[in-house]
């Protein structure tokens, strides 16, 4: 075999043949097609896969809340453990402070609020009057309009120049000691208040009977006076037989000292039932 230039010459007896270019071309492109398909697959695949991963984490995440639902309510976490809860405890409202109760001297300071009914028997209820371990014996009672009348001079004069009303009387007796108990109205406080000032001097008048004899009416007598809301109260206190008293006499002075608590008692209750009536009233 000879070479010339331009490259190898095939002869009739070589062994090769010529390549089948066609065949050769349609292989690639069937090469080539199958690897787009592979390539398409693949991406179909990866697609899958992320939406299979993307479904396993919604079915955890369902499944956690459906287990923490379950729990008891000793497990969940407290409020201030929420994202996002507040620790506000809510709306509050301010305490409403209830109205101080009336005072019961209001009621008994002046005619205008004290408007309870007003008599011997209310002021001197009962048949006796205790006091500690002392009972005494209630005896006759009255009232007038014209205190002036049932008084001494000098107490009388007291009484009218500032404008008392009414007055009231009330005796008791113990062994052979009596008392007379006077309460005098007036229509203000300033009114009795001036009375109690002015009463140095001057008895109200012993009131007997109903197994309350004479007393005081010759005799040296003890008195006290005082005020108290719209009201002046006094006693007389002295023997059944006329004896004077005298400061060693303390029997006497006990038993007039018990008959103006009493007085003062009476007074004080006219304002605390009227200011719990008050109290309680419906607006």
């Amino acid at each position: 075999m000879s070479f010339g230039q331009g490259g190898p010459q095939w002869g009739p007896g070589d062994s090769r043949q010529t390549p089948d270019w066609a065949a050769l071309a349609e292989a690639s492109e069937s090469r080539t097609r199958r690897r787009k398909w592979l390539t398409i697959g693949g991406g179909a695949l990866a697609t899958a896969v992320v939406a299979a991963a993307v479904a396993v984490a919604v079915v955890s995440a369902n499944s956690d809340n459906t287990s923490a639902s379950n729990k008891p309510a000793s497990e969940l976490p407290s409020t201030a453990d929420i994202p996002g809860a507040s620790t506000n405890p809510g709306p509050s409202f301010e305490k409403t402070t209830p109205p101080p109760p009336p005072d019961p001297k209001e009621f008994i300071s002046s005619v205008k609020k004290d408007k309870a009914p007003l008599g011997p028997d209310t002021l001197f209820p009962g048949k006796s009057l205790t006091s500690g371990d002392r009972v005494y014996k209630k005896g006759a009672t009255d009232s007038t309009k014209k205190c002036a009348s049932v008084t001494q001079d000098k107490l009388g004069t007291i009484l009218t120049k500032n404008d008392c009303t009414e007055l009231f009387r009330a005796s008791y007796v113990k062994d052979n000691i009596a008392v007379t108990v006077g309460v005098a109205v007036f229509d203000t406080e300033a009114q009795a208040k001036k009375v109690n000032e002015q009463a140095k001097k001057g008895l109200v008048v012993s009131l007997p009977g109903k197994g309350v004899p004479s007393f005081c009416r010759t005799a040296v007598c003890r008195g006290t006076y005082n005020a108290y809301g719209r009201y002046a109260y006094f006693t007389t206190s002295g023997f059944t037989s006329d004896k004077d008293v005298t400061e060693k006499e303390r029997k006497v002075y006990t038993v007039g000292d018990d008959l103006a608590r009493f007085a003062f008692g009476q007074i004080n209750r006219r304002g605390e039932a009227q200011a719990s009536a008050a109290a309680t009233a419906p607006e």
